[in-house]
């Protein structure tokens, strides 16, 4: 029998000005009955991603049963990192539209800075960047893709589900600039979700190509069905973990 995935919470300052945020760790169905290090993945609305209880709307990624299933070479820790609630367009977007976003880049130094090095020391993990990734839906997807284009020596797998590049086209002039450190990214959408959503996924593929991203660093898919909430991204989940981890 396999041993329950084990849930641990942790409570981190984020400056300036302190606020408390809520950490949670899934740690993979072996952890305690093996010895071997772990990759790892970041993930952003971690209140969505393993109780019902508390996340959007009731439904969630259902990542403890997800894993569950996996083999024991896909077995990862995922790092669920909450969102800011009110404050979650300021603290996702890395650029500013209006009077909102722009704190992109301030929210992943937080997560480089306090988060990753707590876990690398806490865990048996594999902090390297082919075995550390991020993840995220919507705004999510749109920070996670960002994270990885701009700090790919960190972060060197990349899921976007569903990524808001309308909010912050931004992030797609930057994917067609060449980087040094490119990572392996998978972005998926659904032509059902919103009507702009696979001419954005189509961007998405032809600027990564422009940055020179081979085909083989990248996948970028249309799914036929599947709405803007946790139950999409949810059944996503797996595809894509075994796709950047495999």
């Amino acid at each position: 029998m396999k041993q329950a995935p084990l849930l641990h919470f942790y409570q981190f300052q984020i400056p300036p000005n302190g606020t408390e945020r809520t950490v949670r760790v899934l740690l993979p169905t072996d952890y305690l009955t093996h010895a071997r290090r772990y990759p790892v993945i970041y993930a952003l609305d971690g209140q969505n991603l393993f109780e019902a209880k508390t996340s959007f709307g009731g439904r969630h990624w259902k990542v403890p049963e997800s894993m569950s299933k996996l083999p024991k070479k896909l077995q990862a820790i995922v790092v669920g990192i909450d969102n800011a609630g009110a404050g979650r367009i300021a603290e996702y977007a890395p650029f500013r539209r209006g009077r909102q976003g722009g704190g992109g880049e301030a929210h992943l130094h937080f997560i480089m800075g306090q988060v990753k090095p707590f876990v690398d020391a806490t865990y048996r993990t594999m902090p390297q960047k082919a075995t550390t990734a991020i993840v995220g839906s919507s705004l999510g997807g749109l920070l996670a893709l960002y994270a990885g284009l701009r700090f790919g020596e960190v972060f060197g797998r990349v899921g976007a589900l569903s990524p808001s590049l309308w909010f912050n086209p931004q992030v797609l002039q930057l994917a067609e600039n060449p980087i040094a450190e490119q990572p392996k990214i998978y972005v998926v959408g659904s032509r059902t979700e919103a009507h702009h959503m696979e001419a954005i996924l189509q961007k998405t593929y032809w600027a990564l190509r422009k940055g020179g991203f081979p085909d083989d660093r990248i996948r970028v898919a249309v799914r036929e069905r599947g709405k803007h909430n946790e139950a999409f991204w949810g059944r996503e989940f797996p595809k894509l973990h075994r796709w950047l981890l495999g």
